[in-house]
């Protein structure tokens, strides 16, 4: 029987994929949008190694032309020429992988999708606004306070982009045992949450809940909405923040609305995906770069202070062999193992 990610790690050893390529076959195998499984298949195609491979070559015509300067010298002011091209060349690879590293949170949206929960006192829509936005009946929907016991999870695509969705148990003081277990488990999905909708009922004038509610998800990305529009609004609006979101799912008023603001939220207007761009979406790959762009401070921070620059050559070189891990160049044994190790059998 064949082990897991076999194939690919074949194609791999015998030089046909790189890492990050073998890495994009299982990315495009867990994609759950289209927007994220083009995403993988670009760096299938090879756009990362591309850009990876062509800065790694960069850094090592810098590192040569140092060499060249320093052992064979041709006029007196040797060192500064050198320092300057040190300098030029370290803010250029900086600069480069900065704004690829500036990519890392759209990049893992594609990839995980948001993590959004859905809060609220009992009985203000959550579970139907789940519903709504699913639609499919998901979750458990009556009149009866308490009836979500538990955390749902699901995913939903939003314009290109999957929702991870968390339909909470609603946020109150119980005696009832399963429900104080549910509502815990609600509030710590709230602190782990890349985005709150907070579910308010409009129809009703605020409690001392929805105003706790109010106080502990002012720090996340949160979308106030109020539910129940349909009926008289008794809600005290000067009480609320002024974007806030008036719906009524059951006559699906307004949900698009919800969408908009997560576009204005998360990606700034100007779409998940542009044409062409390359973005990181892989925990190990951010990493890494993060850990490059230490080594490129270190060789700045070294040109301040008038260290010689041969010495300097250790944080480039540095640099150019934590770049190779990423394409797999200069991986261990051990990670090559166990990244393949996650694949499906086969494959």
């Amino acid at each position: 029987m064949a082990e897991p990610g076999e194939f690919t790690k074949r194609a791999f050893l015998n030089g046909r994929v790189d890492l990050t390529q073998a890495e994009a076959v299982m990315d495009i195998i867990r994609a759950k949008t289209d927007k994220a499984m083009n995403n993988a298949v670009k760096q299938l195609d090879g756009s990362l190694s591309n850009l990876i491979n062509n800065t790694r070559q960069e850094i090592l015509n810098t590192l040569a032309q140092v060499e060249v300067n320093i052992d064979y010298p041709e006029y007196d002011d040797v060192e500064e020429m050198t320092t300057k091209l040190m300098q030029e060349k370290t803010a250029e690879f900086e600069a480069l992988l900065s704004n690829l590293l500036n990519t890392a949170r759209r990049g893992k949206i594609l990839r995980e999708g948001i993590s959004t929960a859905i809060i609220g006192r009992p009985n203000v829509g959550k579970s139907s606004l789940l519903n709504n936005l699913l639609r499919e009946d998901k979750a458990i929907v009556t009149d009866i306070e308490g009836t979500t016991r538990d955390v749902i999870e699901e995913y939903v695509n939003i314009k290109g982009v999957p929702l991870k969705l968390i339909d909470t148990a609603g946020i109150r003081e119980t005696d009832d045992l399963v429900e104080q277990i549910g509502v815990e488990r609600s509030k710590k999905a709230l602190q782990e949450a890349d985005l709150v909708l907070l579910v308010l009922n409009a129809s009703e004038p605020l409690t001392d809940q929805d105003r706790q509610l109010l106080e502990i998800s002012q720090d996340s990305n949160r979308i106030v909405l109020l539910n129940k529009t349909d009926l008289e609004e008794k809600i005290e609006l000067d009480q609320l923040p002024t974007d806030s979101i008036k719906i009524s799912v059951l006559h699906n008023q307004n949900i698009d609305k919800i969408e908009e603001r997560i576009n204005q939220l998360f990606f700034e207007n100007a779409g998940i995906v542009e044409q062409d761009a390359t973005y990181l979406s892989n925990a190990r790959h951010i990493s890494l770069i993060e850990k490059a762009l230490e080594s490129l401070q270190a060789v700045n921070q070294g040109l301040e202070m008038g260290m010689p620059v041969d010495l300097l050559q250790v944080d480039m070189t540095r640099t150019w062999e934590i770049l190779g891990e990423i394409t797999g160049d200069a991986a261990p044994d051990e990670l090559i193992t166990q990244l393949f190790s996650q694949f499906c059998l086969g494959k």
